[in-house]
């Protein structure tokens, strides 16, 4: 008796997800331009219905969505992206299978259900057509560029100058002329190359990437006194940035977190350490008194 209770609660869980997901799929596809994405989702919105059906033959019970979880993955795809936040529920969907199978036993439909989870993923892998990752890799290059060049920068300008006002200007002077700089390097490059993506909106991401990465990195020198405080706080900055962006792209385009995190940070802190070292150096050969 207690195996049976336990296994109608998990059925009731199956079908609170799949009415749950079936809403969030509706509400995505009313924001979706692309007819053909459109399409897409409402059909996958479908598929989850006849799941949310199937269950209840078994429960005999209607069962609401779980509002937060709607919610929750409804507003983070409005944020970041149906893109991102469709992989992040699809992850979900991963373990779900993975129930599925457990209870092939119990449930005759399972097979049809892993299909349709199968189909449902290939869809949305040919769906995405979202231009904020068809320019993810002008977004990469100002993100790099600024981590890497301007922790760099403000590692050395700490020790070398040893005020935060100096740092700071000369951390933003530093910033935006680099921004422009690789800005009209990636209109360049993207023009001479058929890559399908317009130059100018290429260089506006690179550049709107440098910028808000610099604004970041030069916010904590505005803020507190001490230099080695501003520096101890950059370098997490930096190091959250790197977290932030790779979990984006890991879930977004379905490529590994750990070696492109370790990758990146280990690189940008590098050049930092460096730098620092470096600015310790030129301080003391040239005798220089701030």
């Amino acid at each position: 008796m207690e195996q049976r209770t336990e296994l109608h609660q998990i059925l009731l869980n199956f079908q609170r997800n799949e009415i749950t997901e079936y809403h969030i799929y509706t509400r995505l596809a009313r924001t979706i331009k692309l007819p053909e994405n459109r399409k897409i989702l409402e059909k996958i919105a479908s598929d989850e219905h006849d799941h949310y059906t199937m269950w209840k033959t078994y429960t005999q019970r209607e069962v609401k969505p779980n509002q937060f979880i709607l919610w929750f993955y409804y507003l983070i795809s409005r944020i970041f992206g149906f893109t991102f936040g469709i992989k992040l529920m699809e992850r979900g969907e991963e373990s779900a299978q993975i129930n599925y199978g457990l209870m092939k036993n119990e449930i005759k439909e399972i097979d049809t259900f892993i299909r349709d989870e199968n189909a449902h993923k290939e869809a949305l892998i040919a769906m995405l057509d979202e231009e904020s990752l068809r320019y993810a890799g002008s977004i990469v290059l100002g993100l790099n560029d600024a981590l890497v060049e301007l922790t760099g920068a403000l590692a050395g300008l700490t020790l070398a100058l040893q005020n935060t006002q100096l740092i700071a200007l000369s951390g933003m002077i530093t910033g935006v002329a680099a921004a422009l700089s690789m800005g009209a390097s990636e209109y360049l490059s993207t023009r001479s190359e058929e890559t399908g993506k317009n130059p100018m909106k290429a260089s506006i991401y690179t550049g709107i990437a440098y910028i808000i990465t610099v604004v970041v990195l030069i916010l904590p020198y505005l803020i507190f006194e001490n230099y080695y405080v501003c520096l101890a706080f950059t370098l997490t900055a930096a190091v959250l940035i790197i977290a932030v962006f790779n979990y984006y792209i890991s879930v977004a385009r379905d490529v590994p977190f750990r070696r492109r995190f370790f990758e990146m940070a280990g690189v940008s802190l590098g050049v930092a350490s460096f730098s620092f070292i470096l600015g310790y150096f030129i301080r003391t050969a040239l005798g220089v008194e701030v």
